[in-house]
């Protein structure tokens, strides 16, 4: 059994350390329609899920709830292949956009942002 070797193990120095991490080590990940601009849904990344994300081109994310790594679509088919990861002028949010493959949410919803909510606009 031979180990990966420590090139393709680990996320790139410059990019690990560009990354401004959340005390549990992870940075929000806003996902992004590549071609339309829709944000799809928002999750988390640690170091590894974004390193894996980088070198497969599928998004990978870190479930905070299930403590575990998953693929965005492994189960369900619908799946999102990476065109773009971008990271924001602060370090602490990467952008990444994708060709979504079906529905992006776990409702069946396109986007996990479906769900509106009344604004009250002040006078100017």
């Amino acid at each position: 059994m031979s180990a990966v070797p420590a090139a393709e193990s680990a996320l790139d120095p410059a990019v690990a350390a560009a990354l401004r991490r959340d005390p549990a080590g992870l940075v929000a990940a806003v996902v992004q329609q590549h071609d339309t601009g829709e944000v799809l849904m928002v999750a988390w990344m640690d170091d590894e899920a974004l390193r894996r994300t980088l070198t497969t081109g599928r998004a990978t994310y870190w479930s905070r709830s299930r403590r575990e790594y998953w693929v965005k679509g492994e189960t369900s088919g619908h799946r999102q292949w990476v065109r773009d990861v971008r990271l924001d002028c602060d370090g602490d949010a990467l952008l990444v956009l994708v060709d979504q493959e079906g529905p992006a949410c776990h409702t069946g919803e396109r986007s996990c942002f479906h769900r509106e909510l009344e604004v009250t606009r002040a006078a100017r």
